[in-house]
């Protein structure tokens, strides 16, 4: 019993010293007659596009349409099956959403070096955007990106704490 408090407080300062890599995506409210959720995916490549690691994914079960997040699809996507890399959940209503990627294991055992967060939203009978913030990993000081989209995606805000 005397051991569970030691490890509990083993986990906790191992968390504590690893960078925190928060994203928040604003999907913005469109006026149109035929209106779904976008997928929207996320993932990090180095400046060359080499390094390519997945981080999450919006979508609902219509797994057909996931090709149409093209970049996301072309680059990581189609070599992947599910349960696909990352946090995966349903696609999100317009409003502001916040999604947590720190414990992602493949996140953490990135090399130091420069990268872009890459985030790809496509809706079904809509449109599609992609937005790339720059950041450096790991985290030297605090870190925080923010690109606003021009239709599909409103504000992208990427946190980075060391």
């Amino acid at each position: 019993m005397r051991l569970l408090p030691v490890l509990l407080f083993s986990l906790l300062a191992g968390y504590a010293g690893a960078d925190t890599f928060q994203v928040e995506v604003e999907i913005p409210r469109l006026r149109v007659a035929e209106y779904h959720a976008p997928y929207v995916a996320f993932w990090v490549e180095n400046r060359d596009r080499s390094t390519i690691v997945p981080l999450g994914l919006w979508y609902d079960d219509q797994e057909k349409w996931l090709k149409d997040i093209r970049q996301w699809w072309r680059r990581t996507g189609r070599g992947q099956q599910k349960p696909y890399d990352g946090l995966t959940g349903a696609t999100r209503s317009p409003g502001k959403h916040s999604v947590d990627f720190s414990e992602l294991q493949r996140l953490q055992e990135l090399p130091t070096g420069n990268y872009q967060l890459v985030v790809e939203a496509s809706r079904e009978v809509g449109g599609r955007e992609v937005v790339r913030l720059p950041f450096q990993w790991p985290a030297q000081n605090y870190q925080q990106q923010q690109v606003n989209g021009s239709s599909e995606l409103g504000a992208v805000t990427l946190t980075i704490t060391p």
